[in-house]
């Protein structure tokens, strides 16, 4: 009998997971991860990680599994909290969710998982495995859940063939109200649970008081720039060659503070991302800011007014070569090699049209229409069809 060891998050999600589990006849473990807690940044004042754990372990005996629990806060400080900081200290936006699975769920657990006799791992995340057979050996394919509403391949963009081997994804046939009726039938206490906020496992964060612990708040100004300046309007240079345009096409508008008028002050320009609206605290403009760049050398913040500002909108993006993962190592692009792909460059977003190419300097993903909010250090992801094949660290 194979063993399984479900990460049972308190959610119902993994609850669900964990009984289709135990009914395909697996032996069925159950571990909740308690992975960094700090009460001081928490929106409210239950302690989520404590009632997920009782939760978690509430639907264990329910179901009848042996049920325990690994601290993994010191890890996830290490490798997703730190890297956090660092990342916003740059002026970039990381995804902790898309680390979090690939450095902590997918490989300390995963680990610990494995010492406990584990012959593979499961997740209540909403996508599908998939197996095919190529020049005689077993490639895995991350595949999209059948729910098109609850899909997170994305936040499993970078996954190994290796950590897919030995992972398990029972729910991703369902949808997201199939698996409410089964956790009701069932009787189990996170039937109706509201589905979880947030970075994975801290529960709901104040991200800038999260990021005030470590990156000091300094007054900067926040600029506005209007629709009709000059640079929207400059001529494209002519280029040598398709890498030379990709990398202007990647390159973000840079701004200059005399370009705009003051309209307010914030408090730290890397507590701000690309494309948010909220926080800003400016009134009296006619349409709502959005933020176009920051500068954190400067702590500027340059917005603009209205969705459609054309600061918000680019054609393309670069991944650094030491970013670019490819799930599906056998399509792996060689130098001077394109593709055509579906990307999305964040969770939730409609799949877009785009080509890729690889070059030595990287590789870029050129979209057939601008994006709005491209963002450093978020993950862009491409797909065929509805199979996730790569991603890689916006650059």
């Amino acid at each position: 009998m194979k063993r399984v060891i479900v990460g049972l998050s308190g959610g119902v999600d993994s609850s669900v997971a964990a009984y289709l589990l135990k009914e395909q006849g697996y032996e069925v473990i159950g571990l909740f991860m308690k992975n960094w807690h700090d009460d001081s940044v928490t929106i409210s004042n239950e302690c989520p990680w404590l009632e997920d754990s009782n939760d978690a372990l509430l639907v264990a005996e329910k179901l009848g599994i042996p049920f325990q629990t690994v601290d993994l806060s010191e890890e996830y400080k290490e490798r997703i909290v730190d890297y956090m900081f660092k990342e916003y200290e740059n002026g970039r936006t990381p995804n902790p969710d898309v680390l979090c699975n690939r450095e902590i769920k997918f490989d300390v657990f995963m680990k610990i998982a494995f010492s406990l006799g584990a012959d593979f791992v499961a997740t209540g995340h909403y996508c599908r495995k998939g197996i095919i057979e190529k020049d005689g050996k077993e490639i895995y394919q991350l595949l999209a859940g059948v729910d098109d509403n609850k899909d997170q391949s994305y936040f499993l963009c970078q996954l190994s063939q290796e950590q897919l081997a030995n992972s398990l994804f029972p729910i991703g046939e369902l949808t997201k109200k199939q698996v409410r009726e089964i956790a009701s039938q069932l009787d189990l206490i996170t039937a109706e649970k509201k589905d979880s906020q947030g970075l994975c496992f801290i529960g709901k964060v104040r991200l800038p008081d999260f990021l005030q612990q470590q990156l000091q708040p300094k007054e900067g100004n926040i600029i506005e720039i209007d629709v009709n300046d000059p640079i929207y309007k400059l001529e494209q240079p002519s280029f040598a060659d398709a890498e030379d345009q990709l990398e202007f096409e990647a390159e973000p508008l840079h701004y200059l503070p005399s370009m705009g008028k003051v309209v307010g002050k914030h408090q730290g320009a890397h507590y701000f991302t690309i494309g948010q609206r909220k926080g800003l605290n400016v009134g009296g403009t006619k349409e709502g800011l959005f933020i176009i760049a920051t500068d954190v050398e400067s702590n500027t913040i340059y917005t603009g007014q209205a969705h459609n500002h054309p600061g918000l909108f680019r054609k393309a993006l670069k991944i650094e070569p030491n970013d670019i993962h490819w799930v599906r190592e056998d399509l792996r692009l060689k130098n001077g090699e394109k593709m055509k792909v579906l990307a999305r460059i964040r969770y939730r977003q409609a799949l877009q049209n785009a080509t890729i190419y690889q070059f030595d300097s990287g590789l870029y993903m050129e979209f057939e229409e601008p994006q709005s909010a491209i963002t450093a250090g978020q993950f862009a992801a491409w797909y065929i069809k509805d199979e996730l094949v790569g991603s890689g660290v916006i650059s």
